[in-house]
């Protein structure tokens, strides 16, 4: 019969303790993809499993990936930053 010092009985009877248990860590990019600690299995709405054995998975939260569900970076802007006359080449400068 367990006593009050001895917890080892409810522990095993309790299944895994919370230090027991790992858990994945989910980043929220804004503009951006979810990032998830891997390795993970994802399973798509229509039962296609996409795995991917990296320490970490970028999840395209804007469906313009061609490589969905994974993010291929299609949610960034296509055209570069406008540049300064500054960092312009010298020949392309208006020298007015």
């Amino acid at each position: 019969m367990p006593t009050d010092d001895d917890d080892s009985a409810v522990e095993n009877n309790a299944g895994p303790t919370a230090s027991a248990t790992k858990r994945t860590t989910v980043r929220i990019v804004k503009g951006g993809p979810m990032v998830i600690d891997g390795p993970v299995d994802i399973v798509l709405d229509d039962g296609t499993r996409v795995c991917s054995d990296r320490f970490a998975v970028a999840v395209c939260t804007c469906r313009r990936s061609r490589n969905y569900p994974l993010c291929d970076t299609s949610h960034r802007a296509k055209k570069r930053p406008a540049q300064s006359s500054e960092d312009r080449p010298v020949d392309q400068r208006d020298m007015t």
